[in-house]
């Protein structure tokens, strides 16, 4: 059975990627995403080996009868026989699992299950629709029962119970109920964050631990959960066991428009990139950039993708990536986020991004590079047509405004008197958005020279609009400039210097004026006599 969600459009490289991913098996050592759930089949296959006493469960009177008989039967190494028994009865079949994972309490004999129906539905795809069948049939949700264990404490259930539900929400023909799609992907996305955080404590715990130059530790404390290795510092994620578990669940569910849209609305790709901005592996890595990859297939997302920085981030992994499959995976998405929006200006937008985020230069050392997968060089030639094209189109309004949405303010250009005398008033175009960016980065960034291009740029924009003062103070800009005087950087606090003697030259042009009008007004008065102000 061929897999119904492949993305519309993916070339023939990628549809068999995908097809690999419906495939695998847990356990097998020949198939593709071997290294996606390495921890999970490892445990697997133990599991598989750890036959359960069903007779002593039948006898405590734990399960009934009929579950008794059933499972009995299925739990054999004979697949025909399993075969035949589905064929026979499948009602039954989906009636003593539930009431197996409803009833049995012991972690062990859960994880035996579990790994039963995975490697049931591996064998053949369709019987999904088996525990469809059986809740019609009961008026029962097929969701419930899984949910559940999703709550337990044990990560193998957990994760093991994941990859089942993400196998009957892409395999059926029926989709997930919103709600409790809601509740899946929502689990899913704090997992991942959950264990990307884990990471950062041990990091920080490693930290602790080593010299002041950071040499080999001299005191290693026992309650750091891993050991400290110079050679092997753990730098990337590799002890938090099942995230790679996690990112395959939404490496299938995320092929579905309708679950695509929900993951958004649970905040899943500000979570995708807040990992990937992280230190982790290229296995990763890959994972979480082909569920990227996945949701630009469809032209509202692809639009606004970059509104959550995904090209910055990606073209910093480009730009370090030594491995094939991450680069590919990284240059599909880009050749989506051109290709895909309807709207060309939006496709304008990506492509300015991406030259100002130096993906272009990158591009031109891949060029050198010889690479395994022909379609590589084909996205390489197409990416660095369309982006030589945009920078000949590129005006420095234009370049201004893409930094500036990009985060990633540098000393390029487009900061030059010049540029403001020509520009100042653009910046209230669109609700004076590119002003509102500017003063979120004074707010929120922690990079030195971020906060000095912003500071330099609040001062030339003041300086360049009569009405600049006012406009900065009512978007509260002036007060975060002041707050940079005091800031440890010396080249923040001069350039929050300089911005705040612009705000403040409207009252010195008023004095200067007061002033010549005191001056004109001696010049006039009686010899010996003192012009007196007529206030102090």
């Amino acid at each position: 059975m061929s897999s119904p969600h492949v993305p519309a459009g993916a070339d023939p490289k990628i549809k068999e990627i995908i097809t690999s991913l419906d495939d695998e098996k847990i356990g097998t050592s020949n198939n593709y995403m071997l290294a996606a759930t390495s921890v999970l089949q490892q445990r697997a296959t133990d599991i598989r080996s750890q036959k359960v006493n069903w007779q002593s469960y039948f006898q405590s009177q734990m399960i009934s009868q009929e579950d008794h008989q059933f499972i009995v039967a299925f739990d054999v190494p004979d697949s025909s026989k399993r075969e035949h028994l589905l064929h026979n009865d499948r009602m039954q079949c989906a009636q003593t699992f539930l009431n197996l994972l409803g009833h049995v309490s012991k972690d062990q004999t859960l994880q035996y299950i579990l790994v039963l129906i995975d490697d049931m539905l591996q064998e053949d795809r369709t019987r999904v629709e088996i525990f469809h069948e059986y809740a019609t049939k009961k008026k029962e949700s097929v969701w419930g029962p899984f949910l559940n264990l999703l709550n337990r404490q044990d990560g193998f259930i957990t994760n093991m119970t994941s990859r089942i539900i993400a196998k009957i929400a892409c395999w059926s023909h029926t989709a997930m109920e919103r709600s409790d799609l809601h509740f899946y992907l929502t689990w899913l996305k704090d997992q991942l964050k959950m264990q990307y955080d884990d990471l950062a404590a041990n990091l920080a715990k490693y930290d602790a631990v080593r010299g002041p130059n950071g040499d080999q530790p001299t005191e290693i404390y026992t309650e750091v959960s891993f050991s400290v290795d110079e050679q092997h510092p753990p730098t990337e994620i590799t002890n938090n066991e099942y995230i790679q578990s996690v990112a395959r669940c939404l490496q299938m569910m995320l092929r579905i428009d309708e679950y695509r849209f929900a993951f958004v609305s649970v905040d899943g790709i500000s979570t995708l990139l807040s990992v990937l901005s992280g230190r982790v592996n290229f296995q990763v890595q890959y994972q979480l950039v082909f569920c990227l990859w996945v949701l630009t297939f469809n032209p509202l997302l692809a639009e606004k993708m970059n509104k959550f920085n995904v090209i910055p981030i990606l073209a910093d992994i480009l730009s370090d990536s030594v491995k094939e499959k991450v680069t590919r995976i990284i240059l599909a998405v880009f050749r989506n986020l051109i290709e895909k929006p309807e709207d060309a200006q939006v496709a304008k937008e990506h492509c300015i991004a991406m030259v100002q985020c130096k993906v272009l230069k990158q591009l031109n050392i891949l060029e050198q590079r010889k690479f395994d997968d022909e379609d590589v060089a084909g996205d390489i030639e197409f990416l660095t047509d369309r982006l030589q094209s945009s920078v000949q189109d590129l005006s420095s309004f234009d370049e201004y405004a893409t930094e500036v949405k990009s985060g990633r303010l540098e000393w390029s250009p487009v900061h030059k008197s010049k540029f403001w005398r020509e520009n100042a008033q653009r910046l209230n175009e669109k609700n004076y958005e590119l002003l509102r960016i500017l003063i979120h980065l004074l707010e929120q960034s922690k990079d030195p020279l971020v906060l000095s291009v912003a500071s330099y740029d609040i001062g030339e924009y003041v300086r360049h609009y009569p009405r600049g003062k006012h406009v900065i103070e009512q978007l509260g800009g002036k007060q975060l400039v002041m707050q940079l005087l005091a800031h440890e950087d010396p080249n923040v606090r001069y350039e929050a210097l300089l911005a705040v003697q612009k705000l403040m030259v409207h009252n010195w042009e008023y004095l200067g004026k007061q002033l010549e009008k005191e001056h004109s007004d001696n010049k006039g008065a009686p010899k010996g006599g003192v012009a007196v102000s007529g206030k102090a």
